[in-house]
């Protein structure tokens, strides 16, 4: 008994660890396709800065992957939930001064819109880079530059139309193929280093460091390069939150070390092969060319899985952004009747496809494209590893504070290098990133200055005018429902509806629902009746919680014949306030969010100059 209890919890184990393969570590894994390639077209092929530069991709992900996501950002919080707004969460409440909240809100901000970016340019670069395989395909070689980029741009479209169908019927194939992708990796780097062992001399960090030193500003700005072996982090962190902390970590226990041997193998093959340029798949070719076409069509496999990982891992950042009122309303379906915690946003499916095939058409190649990609993944990586130092030295863990500060040190002069990339289109990340970070601003701004426009009713003058209607008008028989932030500060609309649109039920409950500073658990019941047939009911949950705000009520036997909602008519001169007004205009009221009942639905409008 004791026996097959062991063997099915090393069986759940080993399958948590090949579902984290295929859901997290598609962006990093799929690196080697492009990132040696680039780099060594920037550098000389002499054994030296071949071993420099491998020194330097493998203490990248041991330092940037291992040490600063894997271990200490996967310590903090209760699950191993990660990302840029999880962070601010965890710091907020520690923070005494509210310049310092001010501080931490932008830095959040900032760290959510640079992800976003960075979500545009990942699927593009990943099958740009896959498809480009094709041409050394036997009978394939007159295949244009141009045929390639239709080809990545047709595997795009259709990677996002799925979409809405949910990710749950495929997701069960995404762990194995990523397995098997690794496998391929590992294989290959494996016989590659066989024939040139000399390539192991870069586990040491000192010959990492000896590049650096011996070309000067030249080397140092090949960081900017050398940081795309670590790119998916940053996504890997942000949908952590559905897998939990082990098997993320026993994953990343088996991708480590294919990415490394393979990273090897393929400074092996550069080494004894110094004319080729897309050192990977020439790596395969060389072998066999029976493997080649198996391997490309593996390939452009793993790299749509890597995309559907980050476009996986944008929508559980908005959704985040949403639950604690960083984003506006987006209309939120989940595509799976047994897991809550897949989601699809339409609104950010398709502006995301548009952005990706305007970069694609606008780069054309991989290569171009990885000359401006960085910029927005170490801005991230930065922002994330001062939230890491902040956290730990307000918790007072000094040790892993001046770690993890030390590492952000190492962020911050990737960054530094990433900004060469400027002029080769870097800029783009930026201006992609400005879309979402402008629509944010514009959006805490105003909702600002829309919480000091209301006037709420105190609840002693609203309970005064409450008994005085209640006992003096005729009330519709039945349960009405009313929503209210605070209870405490009644929303006019509650007022206006009963007081001067004299209508009230013989029920009428005040439902609050709150977001919690915890990322899990949701809390749900009545809490006081404030006077005859007012009663009050809360909800309270986990900001990475997906809630069934209707089972909920139905589970208190909560029936009700009408819902009642205050809306804002914002009336408005101003040009980022009417910017603020279209976007309140369009977003989906918090009811349709937590998808209420249309048919028992009244929204009260209430007008607002702003």
């Amino acid at each position: 008994m004791l026996l097959d209890r062991r063997q099915d919890e090393r069986r759940a184990r080993a399958l948590g660890a090949v579902k984290a393969a295929g859901l997290v570590f598609g962006d990093i894994g799929t690196s080697p396709i492009y990132t040696l390639t680039v780099i060594l077209a920037l550098v000389p092929r002499t054994p030296e800065s071949v071993l420099g530069v491998l020194s330097l991709i493998i203490w990248t992900l041991v330092l940037v992957v291992t040490v600063q996501y894997a271990w200490l950002a996967m310590s903090l919080g209760k699950k191993g939930e990660g990302g840029t707004i999880v962070l601010r969460e965890l710091l907020n409440p520690l923070l005494k001064h509210d310049w310092s909240r001010q501080v931490l809100l932008v830095v959040t901000v900032v760290g959510v819109s640079l992800l976003l970016g960075d979500g545009v340019i990942t699927p593009a670069i990943s099958i740009l880079s896959a498809v480009e395989g094709v041409p050394l395909i036997p009978g394939l070689e007159g295949v244009s530059q141009d045929r390639l980029v239709l080809l990545a741009a047709l595997i795009a479209i259709g990677l996002f139309v799925i979409q809405r169908r949910g990710t749950d019927r495929v997701a069960f194939a995404f762990g194995p193929v990523m397995v098997a992708w690794f496998a391929a990796l590992t294989v290959l780097g494996l016989i590659m280093i066989g024939r040139a062992p000399v390539v192991l001399q870069a586990v040491n960090p000192l010959l990492g460091v000896g590049f650096l030193v011996s070309n000067g500003i030249a080397s140092f700005l090949i960081l900017a390069s050398v940081i795309l072996c670590a790119t998916g982090g940053e996504a890997l962190y942000a949908d952590m939150g559905h897998l939990g902390r082990e098997p993320i970590r026993r994953a990343w226990s088996f991708v480590f070390p294919a990415l490394v041997i393979n990273y090897l193998g393929q400074g092996a093959f550069a080494l004894t092969n110094p004319a080729s340029s897309s050192i990977l798949f020439e790596m395969v070719l060389s072998l066999s060319d029976l493997v080649f076409v198996p391997f490309v069509l593996l390939s452009i496999v793993a790299t749509v899985i890597a995309s559907q990982a980050m476009i996986s891992g944008i929508f559980s950042i908005v959704y985040e952004g949403i639950t604690t009122r960083l984003l506006p309303t987006l209309k939120v379906e989940y595509t799976s009747s047994a897991l809550r915690s897949q989601i699809y946003i339409d609104v950010v499916n398709w502006m995301l496809l548009v952005c990706v095939l305007f970069v694609m058409l606008l780069f054309g190649e991989s290569s171009r494209l990885a000359s401006a990609y960085g910029l927005a993944v170490t801005g991230t990586m930065v922002l994330t590893g001062a939230l890491i130092t902040v956290i730990f030295l307000h918790r007072r863990r000094w040790a892993l504070a001046a770690l993890a500060g030390g590492i952000t040190l190492i962020d911050g002069a990737f960054l530094c290098a990433s900004l060469s990339k400027l002029e080769t289109g870097g800029y783009w990340s930026l201006v992609i990133a400005a879309v979402p970070l402008g629509v944010i601003l514009v959006f805490l701004a105003g909702q600002q200055r829309l919480h000091h426009a209301f006037q709420p009713v105190p609840l002693d003058q609203f309970l005064r005018q409450y008994r005085q209607v209640h006992d003096t008008m005729n009330r519709i028989s039945g349960t009405a429902l009313f929503f209210a932030r605070d209870v405490q500060r009644m929303p006019p609309y509650i007022a206006r509806t009963m007081f001067v649109n004299t209508i009230l039920y013989q029920d009428n409950i005040l439902v609050s629902i709150a977001v919690e500073d915890a990322p899990f658990g949701v809390v749900h019941g009545f809490k006081r009746n404030l006077a005859e047939g007012l009663r009050t009911f809360e909800v309270r949950h986990g900001y990475l919680e997906f809630v069934d705000i209707v089972w909920i009520l139905r589970d208190h036997g909560i029936h009700e014949k009408a819902i009642f909602y205050g809306l804002e008519e914002i009336v408005t001169e101003h040009p980022v306030w009417r910017l603020f007004a279209v976007i309140k205009r369009n977003a989906p009221t918090f009811v349709q969010f937590y998808r209420l009942p249309a048919d028992h639905l009244h929204g009260v409008s209430t007008r607002i100059e702003m």
